[in-house]
């Protein structure tokens, strides 16, 4: 919903103009989503291919659309989608590789503006973020759209990319705000018109209403927010569930008790990849789950964090996915310890099948100042590994990702 070049029909009183606008008094949640981001970081050294359709994605045969910028949007292409797809769509595009880092890089300093205005910063990705900015606007003399304002000018000022920002007095209708206001653009709901900004939008407009839960809605008549909006409570309820009636009844009129929450705890950190060919040797997944977990326990050990269990993640070529856990006795941050366990749930499976697939992930994650236990089993103790892992961590900072690397993840990329 809202990812359009134009606002809907009868919507155009809620943009902000210059510095006209809405009466924005009471509306302290901004969202601010970054338009076509991946994109646009791309084309800040790349301004000649700024009114051509441009798609990020990788080169392999199984790789997705990244980011497409709004020239490659109007011809049906959207982020997730199958490159192969993209390209039947829009031929004539121009398809640029991801740039490693860049992303997160521009985005760390994104999200630091936000941090200048208020500590209510709740990161929802990269590329976009709630904002409360009720304890903001005394000390900076400014409205809530003010700050919109400020913030989208230095965004695009300091970065070269431009962000669109909703602004409301609750949440989920200040993120509809932002996608109804891209690209590059500002809409303020005004609490007293919240209502009347949802009564003619889609019932998939809802926060929670996926394309089978909008089918299920159409199906008992409910087309749009003011449907079910009119609709009893208690008929709600039969047809789709106590929870879910009370939930979609709520936001329909305009209620969302979500509270902006910054620095959400992690409870799990993880990393995947899937192949251009299937891999059928078992050797072969066996060292890619250690790419993996060296990735995730690299991560691990940068925040301070460690985990108590260990999952896999296999999807095999017909698309069929499994997935598998176990829990150590103490929790670690080491990516020896995340590798065995991983084959060890791996062979667990019990399949030969060739996988399309692998992730790895950690979870039930604390801070790191507790001591880990020791196994007297280990002719290297962990904490032996632990150490040399930690001083390849520091190698690799300081001479790249490939200076220090496992033999065995080298010996096969040599050949």
């Amino acid at each position: 919903m809202g990812r359009n070049t134009a606002l809907p029909e009868g919507f155009e009183r809620f943009r902000v103009t210059g510095s006209a606008g809405p009466d924005d008094t009471g509306c302290h949640v901004l969202h601010i989503d970054m338009d076509a981001f991946f994109a646009a970081v791309e084309l800040r050294t790349r301004p000649e291919l700024a009114d051509r359709p441009v798609v990020v994605a990788g080169a392999g045969p199984r790789s997705v659309v990244l980011s497409a910028n709004y020239p490659a949007r109007r011809f049906g292409v959207s982020s997730a989608m199958p490159v192969a797809a993209a390209r039947k769509l829009c031929p004539h595009a121009v398809y640029l590789p991801p740039t490693r880092g860049l992303y997160g890089e521009v985005s760390r300093g994104v999200m630091a503006i936000f941090g200048e205005y208020t500590p209510l910063v709740e990161p929802l990705s990269l590329d976009e973020a709630f904002l409360d900015v009720r304890g903001a606007l005394r000390r900076l003399g400014a409205t809530p759209s003010e700050i919109g304002r400020r913030i989208r000018a230095r965004v695009e000022a300091e970065h070269g990319v431009t962000c669109s920002v909703g602004v409301a007095g609750v949440k989920f209708v200040a993120k509809l705000a932002s996608g109804i206001a891209k690209p590059d653009g500002m809409v303020v709901v005004p609490v007293s018109e919240t209502t009347a900004f949802l009564r003619p939008l889609p019932v998939s407009a809802l926060w929670g209403v996926g394309p089978k839960s909008a089918e299920v809605l159409r199906g008992h008549g409910l087309r749009t927010i003011a449907d079910i909006a009119a609709t009893p409570l208690d008929r709600l309820r039969r047809w789709v569930g106590v929870a879910s009636a009370e939930h979609l009844h709520a936001l329909a009129h305009g209620r969302d008790e979500r509270a902006v929450v910054p620095d959400t705890e992690e409870k799990s950190l993880g990393a995947e990849r899937t192949f251009d060919t299937d891999l059928a040797d078992r050797y072969e997944q066996e060292r890619q789950l250690l790419h993996l977990a060296e990735k995730v326990a690299s991560t691990l050990r940068g925040r301070g964090l460690r985990g108590r269990t260990v999952s896999i993640k296999v999807r095999f070529s017909d698309f069929r996915t499994i997935t598998r856990a176990r829990t150590l006795p103490s929790a670690t941050d080491v990516a020896r310890t995340v590798h065995a366990t991983a084959v060890a749930l791996l062979a667990e499976t019990g399949t030969t099948a060739a996988v399309r697939l692998l992730g790895v992930r950690v979870e039930g994650l604390a801070g790191s100042g507790d001591a880990e236990q020791l196994s007297l089993d280990d002719a290297f103790p962990r904490s032996r590994w632990r150490d040399a892992e930690i001083a390849a961590d520091v190698a690799r900072s300081k001479f790249g990702a490939a200076a220090v690397r496992p033999a065995s993840l080298i010996e096969r990329d040599a050949q």
